[in-house]
């Protein structure tokens, strides 16, 4: 029997073994994989404000181009319009215009090239944008599964320090003493009943003697009275 016990407690300590073995790298792993995807997070947090700030200031200078364009446009007409009233040449005033009409089209150009390129910032943006949230569900998932790792260690470890502590058990000792242990009980059992048989004796003993003693004395006593009754100095017995 002994020896199917210290068989179990060394397959259970085995078995605490294996699972505390297997757990302490995954622990380790994910602690580390969680550092360096908060690192990657930071750095795509840190790239992701400075997209945005891109495309805001792409779509300023996209807005601004607009603006300059429609400018040179409203010039152009006033120049026109003055020439049509007389009040500068013709011949300069269309020289002017044209000029101006060049600045339009390069202010548009520029426009559609800087919003163009405000678009594709913004799209770059939207996508780190989704990719960051990803990265922060994926974190929170790790730190959740880290939290269960840790406490399957721990239950872990305590199922070996228990196995640990059975496996130290010598049974057949144990026996031993259990047995020594009942061999001293059943003397001390069987030595109290010696001493109240002979306590048991001597108090029979002296009841004896006194029994003896008492009917001695009564003995004796009824002798003396049927002397005196013969004496006449007692009535006779009824």
């Amino acid at each position: 029997m002994a020896g199917i016990f210290n068989r179990l407690f060394k397959i259970g300590q085995s078995e605490a073994h294996s699972i505390v073995d297997k757990l302490e790298d995954p622990i380790k792993m994910t602690e580390q994989g969680i550092r360096d995807l908060k690192r990657d997070l930071g750095e795509a947090m840190h790239s992701l404000a400075e997209i945005k700030g891109l495309a805001i200031r792409l779509k300023k200078q996209a807005d601004d181009s607009g603006k300059l364009a429609q400018d040179m446009e409203r010039k152009a007409m006033l120049l026109l319009q003055r020439a049509q009233s007389g009040e500068i040449d013709p011949a300069q005033a269309e020289q002017l215009a044209m000029e101006v009409l060049n600045e339009k089209e390069s202010a548009d150009r520029r426009a559609a090239q800087l919003f163009q390129d405000y678009q594709n910032q913004n799209a770059m943006s939207q996508q780190l944008q989704a990719k960051v949230e990803d990265l922060r569900k994926t974190i929170s998932t790790y730190e959740n599964e880290l939290v269960t790792l840790r406490a399957r260690a721990k239950t872990a470890n305590s199922m070996r320090r228990v196995n640990q502590q059975l496996a130290k058990i010598d049974s057949s000792s144990t026996l031993n003493m259990l047995e020594k242990m009942k061999q001293k009980v059943s003397e001390e059992e069987s030595l109290a009943t010696a001493y109240g048989e002979v306590a048991a004796g001597t108090t029979s003993l002296e009841a004896r003697v006194s029994q003896v003693l008492t009917t001695r004395v009564a003995d004796n006593q009824k002798s003396l009275e049927d002397l005196k009754r013969k004496m006449g100095l007692l009535p006779p017995a009824p």
